[in-house]
């Protein structure tokens, strides 16, 4: 009997989306946007309500990805233990993901830090100015690098999963159980 996964799928997918997504904007479009308000005092607390709004939908898409992950990978581990390739490509997976939710988390601390430095003068949502306080410039400093580390580790969670999406296709699953069995070959 066939198991259908598309509720699982649907969460492990949109909840990476909303996940990638948010971020490529946040760094692209609020983080630069926010350069556009013409008092330096207002900007870090622009960008600080534009995050803070953006908190709870980024949790709940990070958390459908998880738990759909995990009944996926659940739903999988026939495949996962004995086709060729399946394995290693859920190790990198795993490590990816958990790369992605610890730069998150990063990001968020540095966020909740810049959140209550309070009106203080800065260029952008990550750029300081010479007049920045060097804490909150520290922060932002990391955060300049963070908003581009989460989109890229999220970006390369979603091309694995596009190569795991093709190692279901029949003709990859027959090959890489026959591959698994050949002689000579490492498993």
């Amino acid at each position: 009997m066939s198991v259908d996964n598309t509720v699982s799928r649907s969460l492990h997918d949109l909840g990476l989306a909303t996940w990638f997504g948010g971020s490529l904007m946040g760094a692209v479009g609020l983080n630069g946007a926010v350069a556009q308000v013409e008092e330096p005092k207002q900007r870090l607390r622009v960008a600080n309500a534009g995050w803070n709004r953006w908190t709870p939908v980024n949790l709940a898409g990070i958390a459908a990805h998880v738990v759909g992950g995990a009944v996926l990978l659940a739903a999988n581990k026939g495949r996962v233990a004995s086709q060729q390739g399946v394995a290693s490509a859920t190790v990198v997976k795993t490590a990816l993901t958990g790369a992605a939710l610890a730069a998150t988390a990063w990001s968020r601390a540095l966020g909740a830090k810049l959140d209550e430095a309070g009106e203080v003068p800065v260029e952008g949502g990550t750029d300081p100015g010479a007049d920045t306080p060097e804490d909150v410039a520290k922060a932002q400093r990391q955060l300049k690098v963070l908003q581009w580390v989460i989109p890229a580790l999220t970006g390369a969670v979603l091309v694995l999963n596009a190569r795991m999406g093709e190692q279901q296709r029949p003709a990859q699953v027959t090959g890489g159980l026959l591959g698994r069995l050949r002689p000579g070959r490492a498993a």
